[in-house]
């Protein structure tokens, strides 16, 4: 086989080396194979050292078959979090971590996919400024990837905060205040504290979000109102949920939305 490929070449060789091993093997590397690829869209497969490897910014992981184990080396393996304890092998070392799994062992998908994941946030390139607005200067990115946005009334600035959230956040952001839009014609917008809010002219505010490093925080002004009550929080009012990577439930959100858009908006200063 071909020393080097990337793109479609590789993604032939591993589905030949697949064909070629067979049995619980191949199927074992294919499944594996289909867990890498769902969980980080756009990550990239290569062909290196006669197996394959997938990468983002990096070597996230490699596959490899042997007479009887299946290895999964995550190249900073020892850097990652493993809550599940999926790592078997590999174990000494202060760099790589892997997993051997035997005929008839099955991976906890799931677990898997967030070591992927945590694989490829850890080789992601350090964040930078966003990207200069039109007409103004590049939005800092505050403690957690918060974009720093002048506050303001209206659409344009909740617009300029979405486009300036880091990485996955943005298309987070777009989903969230597209959903917000259609649930509520009309919606007043701002940023404030660094955050876009959402409310009803002359009633106030039912929801903000903000950004943290691994989450977009919601904030329902009242969500101790709503049903069922969101997650977060523990205060006489409000209440949030904080959303991860591929992990925004639309429908269930939705229906938070026009309920807390109902209900009389919070007003800073006012009663409590």
């Amino acid at each position: 086989m071909k020393p080097h490929a990337a793109g479609s070449s590789a993604s032939r060789l591993i589905d030949q080396r697949i064909r070629e091993l067979g049995g619980w093997r191949g199927e074992t590397l294919a499944r594996m194979r289909a867990l890498v690829l769902a969980a980080v869209p756009g990550i990239t497969e290569e062909w290196k050292w006669d197996n394959p490897v997938w990468t983002h910014h990096g070597i996230v992981c490699t596959g490899e078959a042997y007479t009887k184990v299946v290895k999964l080396t995550f190249a900073h393996g020892a850097t990652i979090p493993d809550p599940r304890h999926l790592f078997n092998s590999s174990l000494e070392g202060s760099t790589r971590r892997a997993i051997d799994i035997r005929e008839g062992e099955k991976v906890d998908a799931r677990a898997f996919k967030a070591l992927v994941k945590a694989a490829v946030a850890r080789n992601a390139p350090p964040t930078k400024a966003a990207a200069p607005r039109k007409g103004g200067k590049a939005a800092v990115l505050l403690s957690g990837g918060n974009p720093q946005v002048a506050k303001a009334d209206g659409d344009a600035p909740v617009q300029a905060y979405i486009a300036a959230m880091p990485g996955w956040k943005r298309a987070i952001g777009k989903r969230l205040d597209a959903l917000v839009v259609r649930q509520v014609p009309g919606v007043r917008k701002a940023v404030k504290w660094n955050s876009p809010f959402y409310g009803i002219e002359g009633r106030g505010w039912f929801l903000s979000f903000h950004v943290f490093t691994r989450y977009v925080k919601v904030t329902f002004f009242h969500g101790t109102s709503l049903r069922p009550v969101p997650p977060g929080g523990t205060g006489r009012d409000a209440r949030w949920i904080d959303i991860h990577e591929d992990d925004l439930d639309e429908a269930q959100v939705a229906k938070w939305v026009k309920q807390a858009a109902a209900l009389p908006g919070w007003v800073p200063g006012g009663p409590s």
